[in-house]
Formats: structure tokens, C-alpha cells, sequence
């Protein structure tokens, strides 16, 4: 059975590492996903990777946005 690939915009998260990125493309067997607010593309294999979490996504926009820790404002 073939991975559903994530929609282009969406955020997704590579399993194999963690990391939250928003859907930028789908390059032969790879789906490519930048960091919110830009940054360097990675490559990932599909069945590594799935839709953010609406807790994942906020973390992944507050973490950008320069929050420093929990009770603290950019």
C-alpha cells in the first residue's frame, strides 16, 4: 500500500527525526518539507511521514516567533 501523501501547505511531521515542517512538495519518491517561516527544504520518505498535531503546528509557529520559555513573551 502506497503512503498518503501529505497536501502541499499543510504542516507534517518526518518521524524519523522530529521535526515539524510545512508540505513544500512531492519530488519523485520524496515528500520536501521547510521549516515554519523558511529555511532549508529536507527530503522525506513518505511512510516516515504524517499530519501535525494542532499542538505540534503551535509549537512549531511559537518556537519561530522567538518564544524563549514557558512564560515568556517575545
Amino acid at each position: 500500500m502506497k503512503p498518503v501523501q501529505p497536501p502541499l501547505g499543510t504542516y507534517a511531521v518526518d518521524t524519523s527525526t522530529g521535526r515539524v515542517g510545512v508540505v513544500m512538495g512531492h519530488e519523485g519518491p520524496y515528500v520536501q518539507l521547510r521549516p515554519y517561516g523558511g529555511g532549508k527544504e529536507w527530503d522525506c520518505d513518505p511512510g516516515t511521514v504524517r499530519s501535525a498535531t494542532p499542538d505540534e503546528r503551535l509549537r512549531a509557529v511559537t518556537g519561530h516567533d522567538g518564544a524563549h520559555g514557558p512564560g515568556e513573551l517575545p
